[in-house]
Order: structure tokens, then C-alpha cells, then sequence
């Protein structure tokens, strides 16, 4: 890529993160190529699609988190690898108002340029969970898809004004349920 395309690219990228943290992964397109000072058409010459620019935008994110999972099962015991990854699962996309549902969409097409982010992610749990249950740490009734679906739930719970500040006490609650052995 050349240089001024590069320049390009990272600016788009900072600008489309600043935008989907403040309006969520339904910010308007138009708007971040305003806020980046470049065409909606180099926009799209980066990114053809609103998928491709949150692939971008998450795929690192999503990696760092699914390598952190491994970290922690090398590092902690199995029940706070898994409380402590989840945390940062929730935190993660609380972060991104509409993630969720991009993401939950991602695992299910396999032609998703977030699918194998997301898949990875939702395994990087899975192994924390089965070593948990393994552990005799966790519940045995749950699966990744099961976990995967309580970072959706409680990042949708912190999206809300309503419930905002009940984030910590409803994660404590649900580690609690999560930990606790059936």
C-alpha cells in the first residue's frame, strides 16, 4: 500500500473508532468520511463495505481478547480466567453500541469478514469454560455459544441508560451462576 494510502487507511480507522464508540456500528459512513476530510468514495476504496471497515476496526481487538483467554488459562486458576476474560469480553463490547448483533451475525456466515474473529473469540471462551468445567469450577450445562451469548446479554445491559450503573453487580451475578456447579 502506499504511503498516502496508509495515511489514509489508519486516519479512516481512527476516525471510524471514535465514531462507532460515540453512535454505535450503525454510524453513518457519509459522516466518518466528513470527519476524516476524504471522499465517501475513498471510504469505500478502503472499506467496500460497513462490514469490512468493523472487521477492521474489531479484528484486533477480538484477537487480542481470544490470545488474552489463552494467557489467562496458562496463568490463573480456571475459574478466574474465565471470570477475568469474561469481564473483558462485556467491557469490550460495551464499548460498541450494536457490536453484538454484528458479531452474533458473524458466527452464523461463514462468508462474514468477521466470522473467523468471532468464531475464534467464541472458542478462546469455549476453552476457558471447558477447562472450568473440567476444574469442576463451572457449570457442565453450559457451552461457548451459551458464554458467548452472556458477553452479548450483558454488553446489551450496559448499553442501556437505565441499567447502566447495575453492570458490576449483574456481571457479579452472573459469574456467580456461571461458577457455580451442577
Amino acid at each position: 500500500m502506499r504511503s498516502d494510502a496508509r495515511k489514509n487507511y489508519d486516519h479512516l480507522l481512527s476516525i471510524a473508532r471514535e465514531a462507532v464508540a460515540e453512535r454505535g456500528a450503525d454510524a453513518s459512513l457519509r459522516d466518518i468520511a466528513r470527519r476524516a476530510g476524504v471522499g465517501l468514495a475513498t471510504l469505500y476504496r478502503h472499506f467496500p463495505t460497513r462490514e469490512a471497515l468493523l472487521e477492521a476496526l474489531l479484528r484486533s481487538t477480538l484477537d487480542e481478547l481470544a490470545q488474552k483467554a489463552a494467557d489467562l488459562q496458562s496463568s490463573k486458576t480456571s475459574d478466574e480466567a474465565l471470570t477475568l476474560w469474561l469481564r473483558d469480553a462485556v467491557a469490550f463490547v460495551q464499548g460498541y453500541h450494536g457490536v453484538v448483533a454484528v458479531m452474533a451475525a458473524a458466527l452464523e456466515d461463514a462468508d462474514s469478514a468477521l466470522h473467523a474473529s468471532c468464531t475464534n473469540l467464541r472458542s478462546a471462551g469455549e476453552n476457558l469454560l471447558i477447562q472450568a468445567q473440567a476444574d469442576g469450577k463451572a457449570r457442565a450445562d453450559l457451552d461457548g455459544i451459551d458464554l458467548f451469548a452472556l458477553i452479548g446479554a450483558l454488553g446489551w445491559v450496559g448499553d442501556q441508560p437505565a441499567f447502566n450503573s447495575r453492570v458490576d453487580r449483574i456481571m457479579r451475578v452472573v459469574a456467580d451462576a456461571l461458577l457455580a456447579s451442577k
